[in-house]
């Protein structure tokens, strides 16, 4: 009975952690499920609030600014406190940054302040759930625990766009944001209740004086290589998360399809829970056949893709659908890859800092896509086939480059991995 206690205490440990890494990705959903309904409601708003298109896409962009600037205190923080008290914190700055947009905004300076607090919360709650996982599991099996997670995220994404929809065209835009609130709130009460407080060792700490010291990290060049080509896919992500239900919507009216069509937000729903699978799906063949060809072959594909998607979409709603959600497979197909490739190569008493680079890079990435793809369009004298397309080739160019910088640097894949 003795020889089989420790087995049997062993599985119960197991359980008692898949359990606890459910429940973060569930509050994940939870928490994300307002992040995109801004986006979801884009064309409307833009018309109730006389916005110009480069207005549109600061709105957008700011979520993911206020989350570049914020990440790297918060993060880098878990390697100091419990990410579940910081966690908490990134919850509650969610809550009423939706409520203050649901409640007080009524044109572009209450947006841009709401959606500000809104990503100032994000950037407490992404990456730390991340951290509060990573602390749950090993090595080898932090590959599919990361995975999971942005497939989480991913899911969030999708329904957020459906959910907001839906929401505004029963009850309003307002109500949709004080439903976001809630949601958020079911979270942070998820996660207070049934999440254990960790306690930090002392000794894996780095010294208070180099806390906020990230030359070390920056010095990890295989982190860097995932962290690199992460802020090129968050700007892709967040272009076509920005501005997909715009660009479905341009198409539709321009070629009188408008009438006898899928709505654009449940195609971008469709384009979301596409792209989690792809996103867990790339981190399975990472593992399998190399993570590096992985992450090469996909950027290669999207690069392909949005440096046409502009010009052969504008032709018709069914060719635009087709080439989307083509394009949102290869964006997403390495999110996880990248992600799990930058916490797998980070030296374990730096994660919080390293995971805090990886998420400012990627974000800063994500401020700059959205405003991209607003400012070529008024700067080509407003929508059409042909200032699409050079939207959608600026970010294949950039990510052409980052392509470049990956290669170059040549990360080290995982442990678990197949050596290619």
């Amino acid at each position: 009975m003795d020889i089989l206690t420790p087995a049997m205490d062993h599985s119960s440990f197991d359980r008692r952690k898949m359990g606890l890494v459910i429940l973060i990705c569930a509050a994940q959903v939870l928490v994300q499920i307002g992040a995109f309904f801004w986006p979801a409601l884009l064309p409307g708003m833009m018309l109730l609030w006389n916005l110009s298109n480069s207005e549109a896409g600061w709105i957008t962009a700011i979520f993911y600014g206020a989350y570049m600037l914020s990440v790297p205190l918060l993060v880098t923080l878990t390697d100091r406190l419990d990410p579940k008290s910081v966690y908490l914190f990134g919850v509650g700055a969610t809550i009423f940054g939706h409520l203050a947009f649901g409640v007080y905004a009524e044109g572009f300076w209450s947006a841009m302040a709401a959606r500000a607090l809104a990503g100032f919360g994000w950037a407490g709650t992404y990456m730390t759930g991340l951290k509060l996982l990573s602390d749950l599991v090993d090595a080898r099996t932090m590959s599919r625990a990361t995975a999971g997670h942005a497939a989480s995220i991913g899911v969030s994404g999708a329904l957020s766009f459906a959910t907001g929809d839906l929401i505004a065209s029963y009850a309003g835009w307002e109500v949709a944001f004080i439903a976001a609130s809630v949601s958020a709130i079911i979270a942070w009460a998820i996660v207070f209740l049934g999440v254990p407080n960790q306690s930090i060792p002392v000794t894996s700490l780095p010294e208070t004086k180099s806390l906020y010291d990230f030359r070390p990290v920056l010095k990890n060049r295989s982190a860097m290589a995932y962290s690199i080509a992460y802020g090129i896919h968050t700007l892709e992500m967040s272009a076509v998360r920005g501005w997909a239900i715009a660009f479905l919507s341009y198409v539709a009216i321009s070629r009188d399809e408008a009438g006898h069509l899928i709505a654009p937000a449940i195609i971008a729903t469709t384009l979301g829970l596409i792209g989690a699978v792809a996103s867990v799906t790339g981190n399975e063949i990472s593992i399998r056949f190399g993570r590096r060809k992985l992450i090469q072959t996909a950027m290669v594909t999207s690069i392909l893709l949005g440096g046409s998607i502009g010009f052969i979409g504008s032709l018709s709603y069914l060719t635009a659908t087709i080439l989307l959600v083509i394009y949102g497979i290869a964006i997403w197909l390495d999110s996880s890859s990248l992600t799990a490739g930058s916490a797998g190569t980070a030296d374990p008493a730096r994660r919080g800092q390293t995971l805090a680079v990886h998420s400012m890079m990627g974000y800063a990435g994500g401020f700059i896509g959205p405003i991209i793809i607003g400012w070529t369009l008024d700067l080509a004298g407003g929508m059409s086939g042909k200032s699409w397309g050079l939207a959608f080739m600026i970010v294949a160019v950039l990510n052409a480059f980052a392509l470049i910088i990956f290669w170059r640097l040549r990360p080290k894949e995982l442990e678990g991995d197949r050596r290619p």
